[in-house]
């Protein structure tokens, strides 16, 4: 790395024992772009269950199961968002200087 172009980036899925993985990239490379195209995936599976979700809530009829299944696709994706919104979160410009009141 060199005059820190290069950043950790925190990648969309995780490694053996579900420990996180990362990697180190200026963010131009192969797996920059896999991991882009692997966090449009979840964040549209995300959308989709929203929708599905929506759905079986207005269902009087919904079995137990049913809920419990939901429940658990939902945990999974939502712990996918939150990873996706710490790796870019994490991405993000610092400011030198606080904000000042009003935004000017």
């Amino acid at each position: 790395m060199e005059d820190g172009d290069d950043d950790v980036r925190l990648l969309p899925w995780t490694g053996p024992g579900g420990k996180p993985c990362y990697l180190v990239t200026d963010g131009t490379g192969y797996l920059s772009r896999r991991a882009d195209a692997v966090e449009q995936v979840q964040l549209a599976m995300a959308d989709d269950l929203l929708g599905h979700t929506a759905d079986l809530l207005a269902d009087r009829r919904a079995t137990a199961d049913q809920l419990r299944f939901l429940l658990a696709r939902m945990h999974e994706s939502l712990t996918d968002v939150r990873r996706i919104a710490e790796s870019r979160g994490a991405r993000l410009p610092t400011r030198s200087t606080p904000p000042t009141p009003g935004g000017r």
